[in-house]
């Protein structure tokens, strides 16, 4: 049996976060909104979805990132924090 967590009982607030980041990330499909926001052929309504989606894309796992180092030290994602 390995000493490395992926999940397991909630060691912070920032473990929650993260994982909960991670599951967004996984779990939730745009298609459904996609086909809301963009009409048929509408090139920009598509450049705009597609940015905007990018955009929070980029957001989120920024988010995870900067939660790396605060994962408990056995986490199969931990980082020690680098140095600036």
């Amino acid at each position: 049996m390995s000493d490395q967590i992926s999940r397991g009982r909630a060691r912070s607030i920032a473990h929650v976060e993260y994982e909960v980041l991670q599951l967004i990330g996984r779990e939730i499909d745009l298609s459904g909104l996609m086909s809301q926001m963009i009409p048929k052929g509408d090139r920009v309504a598509e450049k705009r979805f597609k940015t905007g989606a990018t955009n929070i894309s980029g957001y989120l796992m920024n988010m995870v990132e900067r939660r790396k180092h605060r994962l408990p030290e056995n986490h199969v994602d931990y980082e020690p924090k680098e140095d600036e």
